[in-house]
């Protein structure tokens, strides 16, 4: 088994995969205050709780966009199934052509999420990963990432709302039942899952104007279902892709970058 951990700014996600199959996915919260023990406690935990046997897992790979804490995960990693993990950045081979003004500024995640989306779904594709931030991605027709957008994610929306406004209360994020609010939860919720789903919808109609093809979109990333429901446009959901690409990057490395 492969353990592959996806490290975002607000979750870090565990998953195992054995073969091509999804075996375990648990995430936990990020803290940049917790050290490569406290993580290698939450990681064993985890595996005890399921009863994972870690003598099965053979490898394991992170992709991670806060630095400042790739080197405790790694070190975390590295005392809980006595494995020292691949971590995705320079030096490392994905497959992915990159044609954007600087390829090393491209974050891990838009790389790791890009090649498991193009190898799964094929290309042309868009690719939609909310979580903190939102990012939309475009890989043309011969697998190139083309470039993207960078969008304020749908809780960092809502939270600056209400931070921001005095009479604005704390709602749940979940969908009115209309899109024309008439109270002032169900219009901030409008606003925020309605809305949110109408620029996912418009900013996928300007992608197809700039791309060749006929791109597949697919969105994945812990907001995605909340979201993803209410659009128009065809969007397939894939909660998994990053583990998925992960593993497919762990394999490809082990094969030389074949």
């Amino acid at each position: 088994m492969i353990l592959a951990i996806d490290m975002g700014n607000t979750h870090i996600e565990f998953g195992l995969m054995d073969g091509n199959e999804l075996v375990m996915s648990e995430r936990i919260g990020t803290d940049p205050g917790k050290t490569a023990t406290e993580y290698a406690v939450q990681l064993h935990t985890i595996f005890e709780i399921l009863k994972i046997d870690v003598a099965r897992i053979e490898g394991a790979i992170i992709s991670s966009v806060v630095p400042q804490l790739t080197f405790e995960l790694k070190k975390a990693v590295k005392k809980a199934v006595g494995i020292t993990p691949l971590v995705v950045g320079p030096g490392v081979k994905t497959g992915l052509k990159i044609q954007i003004d600087d390829p090393k500024t491209l974050g891990a995640d838009m790389v790791v999420g890009a090649v498991g989306g193009a190898k799964l779904y094929g290309t042309p594709l868009i690719l939609i990963d909310m979580g903190t931030a939102t990012t939309i991605s475009s890989i043309d027709e011969s697998g190139t990432f083309r470039g993207g957008v960078i969008i304020p994610g749908v809780n960092v929306s809502l939270n600056a709302l209400v931070e921001r406004t005095s009479q604005l209360p704390k709602i749940p994020l979940a969908a009115p039942p209309s899109a024309i609010g008439t109270n002032t939860a169900a219009c901030m919720q409008s606003g925020i899952v309605y809305g949110q789903a109408s620029m996912l919808d418009g900013m996928i109609s300007r992608f197809r104007e700039e791309m060749k093809g006929t791109p597949v979109t697919i969105a994945t990333g812990g907001l995605a279902k909340v979201i993803v429901p209410y659009c128009r446009e065809k969007i397939i959901l894939d909660n998994e892709l990053m583990i998925k690409g992960l593993k497919i990057i762990y394999d490809k490395a082990r094969d030389g970058g074949k």
